[in-house]
């Protein structure tokens, strides 16, 4: 097709066009844009050209496809440009120790995108500019990109992945040299330097320099041994392991994670786990499910259920398809499955992390060390664990950056850092990775389930023996789908503002409120002086309601998802034992946030699908 002259009658528009025609190279794109254009499709071109993709503390997600607002080959190169020309000036010694790339089996055919496309393409940015790339020569999951950067001492690591979203999007998600994503200012300085490498460096397209380059190493077979090797160090139980009756259903959700959980439980000796047959090989089109994300509970894990009723199997493990999130469900004596949230399976595996350690030290000075980290929105049952035990609990804002960040800081200070989690299934329970890892989270759940079933104990018994022990911890989370950045802002303003200016609400329904804290605005009625002691965010919202029954909630968007969340607890202290209250009064709770605070209804809110 002979290139077509925008005219949209938007000069702005019109220019982000042209030189998206001028710089881009992939055919399929180029000509889905110069058919937008003899078409005359303003509406589409606005959604294509009308932003560029904005670079945050989470790299990049979007829509693959044409344009500056989707993932595609050219909007890959503007951003590796950026990041390399920004490592370039923060790593003296960046051409000596390079990067490591990593990618999942995202692709959309429209476009010619995929995520190893992407990969190799980021690889070539750096190449031509003379940095050594670790590139894998096939899919990984997610926490190896974090590992090899710390491991082999590199400057920096991309993973490209969408994790858990929909089919069509892709990301590229970004780790700094000390192995944790990154934080600001790194992100604010990585966007700059994209805005200031929109033009394509000479080689950039050129896939074939890497094929014989002497800078282009494949760690994949030494990494796949060291890390193996490393986790092995949390096995404590090698014996139960090798004799274990239980029986566990595995699935990677058609995601990469197969072949890595099988390689788990070899290294902590267990037979190996049973493949959903169906879900077990990556299919960019997650063709079995309608969400490719465990956290959504049982309506992903349906084959699963089937699988482990066929075959007796009373433990499931599901990661999501970039592996770094780990789903658990376990059979009840009903015949019923069931699903353990983000928040119980923490419990869970924090007691147990715990315990194994305590197990090998005896020194009581040791536990002056000892830290475990969750995220602001999850469940306090760490802080009571840490209260009755004596070891050190801190809360970080939310996302796995925060959390593998300060765990940095906290084992450069010679501390231990024994287990970090996120409610949203993602676990830290090795410090060998700073992010949340699926892979060695499944090896270390099966050792617990095995070690409980040898005294006759289910995971469910043992979650509420820990609540017996340290307090209930009853929690319900959810979400309601917005699409409109304006609603979303006036909900939270309205909340601000709710009995006057700058008056936030005194109650909510039948519950009172005792206290506020405001993560966008700084704002923490709890302190003396009024100010957060986390860190604040303009860019998100994020407000956190205390009630004088004890409950907690907090509602915040997401910065990956069209999503309005909300997390609630009611904690109670050790002795009152009674579950079924305490739930019916959090339902309460929650059902009064939703009518008062959410208003769906009027803001035409979507719930979360069953």
């Amino acid at each position: 097709m002979d290139k077509i002259i925008p005219n949209t009658g938007e000069e702005k528009l019109d220019q982000a066009i042209k030189q998206w025609l001028k710089y881009d190279k992939n055919p399929k794109t180029s000509e889905a844009v110069q058919q937008l254009v003899a078409d005359g499709n303003v509406e589409e071109l606005r959604v294509s050209f009308g932003l560029r993709m904005e670079f945050g503390t989470a790299g990049l997600r979007a829509a693959m496809g044409a344009g500056t607002s989707r993932m595609n080959d050219l909007t890959i190169i503007q951003t590796t440009q950026g990041f390399c020309s920004y490592l370039e000036k923060s790593f003296p010694d960046l051409k000596e120790r390079g990067v490591v790339i990593g990618f999942d089996a995202r692709a959309h055919p429209p476009s010619g995108s995929s995520s190893i496309r992407f990969a190799k393409l980021a690889a070539a940015v750096f190449i031509s500019h003379g940095v050594p790339v670790y590139l894998f020569s096939d899919i990984t999951p997610t926490p190896f990109v974090p590992y090899t950067v710390t491991h082999l001492s590199l400057c920096a690591g991309i993973m490209v992945t969408a994790s858990h979203n929909p089919k069509q999007d892709n990301g590229y998600k970004v780790y700094w040299a000390n192995g944790a994503q990154i934080i600001s200012p790194h992100d604010n300085g990585i966007a700059s330097a994209i805005e200031e490498n929109l033009e394509p460096w000479p080689q950039s397209w050129d896939e074939t320099i890497i094929k014989d380059s002497p800078l282009l190493k494949d760690p994949y077979a030494d990494i796949n041994r060291d890390y193996f090797q490393e986790i092995q160090k949390h096995c404590f139980h090698r014996e139960i392991n090798k004799a274990s009756k239980i029986k566990f259903v595995h699935t990677s959700v058609h995601g990469v994670g197969h072949k890595f959980v099988q390689s788990a439980f070899k290294a902590f000796d267990f037979a190996p786990p049973l493949a959903v047959a169906e879900q077990k090989d990556p299919d960019p089109e997650f063709s079995t499910v309608k969400y490719p994300n465990p956290e959504e509970g049982k309506g992903v894990l349906t084959l699963s259920f089937a699988l482990a009723d066929k075959e007796g199997a009373q433990v499931i493990l599901a990661n999501d398809p970039d592996a770094d999130r780990l789903a658990v469900a376990e059979k009840r004596d009903s015949g019923e499955w069931k699903v353990f949230s983000g928040n119980e399976l923490g419990a869970l595996l924090g007691w147990w992390i715990f315990t194994c350690w305590k197990e090998k030290n005896t020194d009581p000075c040791a536990l002056k060390e000892v830290y475990m980290l969750a995220s602001t929105v999850s469940s306090k049952i760490l802080r009571a664990i840490a209260l009755k035990e004596g070891f050190h609990f801190e809360e970080a804002l939310t996302g796995f950056k925060w959390m593998g960040n300060r765990a940095k800081q906290l084992l450069d200070q010679k501390k231990t850092v024994l287990f970090a989690f996120e409610e949203a299934i993602g676990y830290m329970c090795s410090p060998v990775v700073l992010d949340k890892d699926g892979v060695s989270a499944a090896a270390i759940t099966a050792e617990l389930s095995s070690y409980l079933a040898i005294r006759n104990v289910t995971l469910s018994q043992q979650l509420k023996a820990i609540y017996e022990e340290y307090g209930y911890h009853i929690t319900k989370a959810s979400y309601f789908i917005c699409h409109d950045s304006k609603t979303i802002k006036q909900l939270f303003e309205r909340l601000r503002n709710f009995e006057g200016e700058n008056a936030y609400p005194k109650t909510c329904g039948k519950f009172e409120v005792s206290g506020v804290r405001d993560l966008t605005t700084g704002y923490d009625s709890s302190q003396a002086d009024k100010k957060a002691v986390l860190p604040t965010s303009k860019s998100s919202q994020m407000i956190t309601f205390t009630f004088t029954n004890g409950g907690v909630a907090t509602m915040r968007t997401s910065g990956t998802e069209p999503k309005i969340k909300y997390y609630t607890e009611l904690c109670v202290p050790p002795g009152n034992s009674d579950p079924e209250q305490l739930k019916t009064e959090l339902s309460s709770l929650v059902d009064a946030i939703v009518e008062h605070f959410f208003e769906p209804q009027k803001n035409n809110f979507k719930p979360q699908p069953e």
